[in-house]
């Protein structure tokens, strides 16, 4: 199977200007899914169009691991935040009746929110500073109890945790900006954000196959459902992240809406898409503003917009897109507006990360009329047996820091759980360290490996972390007393 496909040999073939364009992306895009296919790595759904004619629309790959239920295109997934530019359409249309302004104050509907000075721009651009929810519960909720939005806000009341910077000052990702914009336009509709979604967003657009969907807090099933499933690398199998002890906070953050929970399929996404091109369903004025980037206090501008990513490449012209992840799905969705190509790929089986996105850069490749490379199948890890008395040399804080020009640093605590290493990151999730030997081990969620590195003075002072993006090295602050 070749690895690299020119479009010179197609004009070859084909002869240049005699052939149909999308007819030969079709052709090399259901060639190339089915050289995907036989590699017997994906597990998802998967569309490509342009101007609206569906070039590629395919699934591969099992919805329900335990039954061998197949995906189908038609299968409803989970979309983790790629919920977030749908939620963002649900703030717009209260925008164009008149309901909101988007600098409107977010005190006028959530008055005892502890964080003064946001308004609804700050929320959809991820501007306003608010603290991360999901680190505030980990660190104080009761885990047998499912948390709702409301829960959140309870929470922050509560606790009041410091902001990351004062509104519009910087720009820090934020999902709990997206559960008070739900909180918010219930509380302007009189309507549950599922309910309201519905009635503005989906049933306007035909997207019949879409719902807010919060599977264990309402236990209702969804036919043709595509249930995420994470691999647990020591017993070679997919599992539900609900049976993992690193993934079970999927259960106890279920109730939670706005930042996810938004479910839905190729199809619904397309007439979304199509939608996003029209004045039936918003105004232009309003949907250039959807794809404005930020723009901060000081002036400097940032590549998102009103819930999505904004993006210019040479030759392609202005794309707007949002990617989602949580245990056992991975989404994305790219508009390339200028060319008005879409692609969709919808995933429900954790797969390591870098082979993931070469199957998305080569549809995106193919889709874009250029040359592409073959995605290869990652490498098999075998996973060793360490006796855990070694992982009490390792435990410790650490500083790890990038080493990119003004990188950040963040802290991670380095602990042992039951006679397994983790790794503690600052949002307060663990993960587990799994030993490639004595000193080297994976992480499967993040596809990257740790080495412990022993000093002149005989103990680990640090470890260099491996991963495709960048090698960095994390320093010990401090030690447990049985490190050495």
């Amino acid at each position: 199977m070749w690895s690299f496909i020119p479009v010179s040999w197609i004009q070859e073939v084909y002869g240049e200007g005699d052939f149909n364009v999308n007819a030969n992306k079709k052709e090399r895009l259901a060639s190339f899914f089915a050289a995907i296919r036989e590699q017997g790595i994906v597990n998802g759904a998967f569309l490509a169009a342009e101007k609206g004619e569906v070039l590629l629309e395919t699934a591969a790959g099992l919805a329900d691991f335990r039954t061998g239920r197949p995906l189908t295109a038609d299968t409803i997934f989970e979309l983790a935040s790629l919920s977030k530019p749908i939620t963002a359409l649900g703030i717009a249309r209260l925008r164009q009746t008149g309901k909101v302004d988007f600098d409107d104050p977010v005190a006028k509907w959530i008055p005892e929110l502890p964080y003064p000075g946001i308004t609804i721009r700050h929320l959809l651009e991820h501007t306003s500073g608010l603290p991360d929810y999901m680190e505030l519960l980990i660190e104080h909720w009761d885990r047998s109890v499912i948390a709702t939005n409301q829960d959140v806000l309870n929470m922050l009341v509560k606790h009041q945790p410091d902001p990351e910077f004062p509104p519009n000052e910087g720009w820090s990702y934020s999902n709990t900006g997206y559960v008070m914009l739900a909180i918010l336009m219930e509380r302007i509709s009189g309507k549950t954000f599922a309910d309201y979604m519905k009635e503005q967003v989906f049933s306007p657009l035909g997207m019949n196959s879409t719902s807010v969907y919060n599977r264990r807090w309402e236990g209702r099933t969804i036919p043709n459902y595509a249930f995420g499933f994470v691999y647990n690398m020591e017993d070679s199998a997919y599992v539900l992240p609900d049976t993992v002890k690193e993934t079970e906070y999927v259960i106890f953050l279920d109730g939670i809406q706005g930042d996810g929970t938004v479910n839905s399929n190729l199809r619904d996404l397309l007439r979304l898409d199509r939608a996003l091109y029209s004045d039936d369903f918003l105004e232009g004025s309003l949907r250039d503003e959807l794809f404005a980037p930020v723009r901060l206090n000081n002036g400097e501008t940032f590549p998102y917009g009103l819930g999505w990513i904004v993006e210019e490449k040479e030759g392609l012209g202005k794309i707007v897109s949002h990617t989602g992840g949580w245990p056992g799905y991975a989404t994305v969705m790219k508009r390339y507006l200028d060319q008005d190509m879409t692609l969709i790929v919808l995933q429900n089986a954790e797969k390591e990360m870098r082979y993931s996105q070469q199957v998305i850069d080569a549809l995106e490749h193919i889709l874009c009329d250029e040359d592409y490379e073959m995605p290869q199948p990652p490498v098999e890890r075998e996973i060793v047996h360490v006796e855990p008395s070694v992982y009490e040399h390792y435990v410790g804080t650490y500083m790890l820091k990038s080493a990119a020009d003004n990188g950040e640093s963040m802290q991670v605590e380095v602990t042992v759980e039951d006679e397994r290493l983790y790794i503690r990151l600052e949002n307060g999730i663990s993960l587990p360290l799994l030993p490639l030997n004595q000193a080297r081990f994976f992480i499967q969620q993040a596809t990257a490996e740790v080495e412990f590195i022993r000093g002149e003075s005989g103990s680990f002072q640090h470890f260099i972390w491996h991963s495709e993006e960048e090698t960095m090295q994390a320093d010990r602050l401090r030690e447990s007393p049985l490190a050495e």
